[in-house]
């Protein structure tokens, strides 16, 4: 994750915690520096890579949870035509969401902190709406 995203990634906590208190969520921190045993284990225990960032773990009429592959911005994945980019880490990030989207959970691209939230706020109005 980069410094932007945790960032923002923290920032999401907060207002989670503040918000939505019983909800339970857990952030991917793939790329934190670990010495190169642990690293050694955490790719042994996590040997996919694109796994989303974030999850928040909360059944709706329609989903099993929500995945979200956090973004500073539109840009970092969509071009200015607004076709995805042409870039390897984007693109298997991209079939991840797409195969857990065929297993039944909303798997997005937030694209932004306010992006992030629209797509957290929706998700958990869709569960109070059964």
């Amino acid at each position: 994750m980069k410094k932007e995203e945790l960032t923002i990634a923290k920032n999401i906590s907060k207002w989670l915690l503040r918000e939505y208190p019983n909800q339970i969520w857990r952030y991917d921190l793939a790329d934190l520096k670990l010495t190169i045993g642990q690293a050694v284990q955490n790719k042994g225990l996590n040997p996919h890579r694109g796994y989303p960032d974030f999850l928040l773990a909360l059944v709706t009429p329609t989903y099993g949870g929500l995945f979200i592959e956090m973004k500073i911005g539109r840009s970092e994945v969509y071009r200015k035509d607004g076709k995805m980019k042409n870039n390897a880490h984007i693109q298997e990030q991209d079939f991840v969401l797409r195969i857990l989207r065929a297993r039944g959970y909303r798997a997005e691209f937030g694209l932004g902190e306010s992006h992030i939230k629209e797509l957290i706020v929706q998700h958990i109005e869709e569960s109070e709406n059964e």
